[in-house]
């Protein structure tokens, strides 16, 4: 039983839906990183979330930001793993760091806004990993 507690509990020190994190966006001190390509981001993201595609995550691209803050990364959705590689970039430079379950997919279907050149098109979710 302790074990399982153990389990859930740290899952939710590191995942995040999208219902928590249209609340914690309310709090200046969450920031949304776009894991995927520029051109996937330019098509549709989240408003307010910054690009750092995860192959490029590393000390220089990230020394602009806070490490105070919390970072949620995302990416297109279940089929994609972008998401996880950048929150692993991101926790091994020393970051506080969640993952969006659902990812943008799940973003828009709980109906959230997205801005970019196709938003609200979610048959153009482009991957971009």
């Amino acid at each position: 039983m302790i074990n399982q507690i153990k389990h859930y509990e740290d899952k939710l020190k590191y995942e995040i839906d999208s219902w928590d994190l249209s609340e914690a966006l309310k709090d200046t001190k969450t920031v949304v990183i776009d894991a995927r390509s520029f051109s996937a981001y330019e098509q549709e993201h989240i408003p307010g979330a910054i690009n750092i595609p995860h192959r490029t995550m590393n000390e220089e691209t990230t020394k602009h930001l806070d490490k105070n803050m919390l970072y949620v990364t995302y990416c297109d959705g279940i089929g994609c793993n972008a998401s996880t590689k950048g929150a692993l970039n991101m926790t091994k430079l020393g970051f506080k760091v969640k993952e969006l379950l659902g990812g943008l997919d799940w973003w828009i279907r709980d109906a959230y806004e997205t801005k970019g050149i196709n938003a609200r098109n979610s048959k153009n979710i482009e991957c971009g990993c």
